[in-house]
């Protein structure tokens, strides 16, 4: 599951930006998902950060961010079979790391009639 979530989202971000990271990393636990990402930054926005345009790179990121937030979701959503109840994503620059971390909605558990306990996605 983290390799399909890490080639996914590594996907989605060269098809918004025209360049996907050249890691990605997907950490899973009971209600986490996180995907670290390196080297993430576009030949043009490296040379806008080497031009001390930092805070416009950023700004640009956070806008691709919002616009491929509902993607990202689905897929994170398709692949783990949970519910994705909150979005967070965050770049740095030096060094060039990417964050995508997706809060799952709580498994809920029943007692069946047999006194088995269930747990659904």
């Amino acid at each position: 599951m983290a390799a399909a979530i890490s080639n996914a989202i590594v996907r989605l971000l060269s098809d918004y930006t025209g360049r996907g990271p050249t890691k990605a990393r997907t950490y899973i636990n009971e209600e986490l998902i996180s995907v670290v990402l390196q080297d993430t930054l576009t030949k043009g926005e490296r040379s806008l950060v080497s031009n001390g345009e930092t805070a416009l790179v950023l700004a640009n990121r956070k806008a691709y961010q919002n616009s491929m937030g509902p993607d990202l979701v689905a897929s994170v959503e398709e692949i783990s079979g949970r519910r994705v109840i909150a979005f967070l994503s965050d770049n740095h620059i030096e060094p060039d790391y990417a964050i995508e971390s997706f809060v799952l909605a709580p498994r809920t558990a029943t007692i069946e009639e047999d006194g088995e306990e269930r747990t659904d996605a």
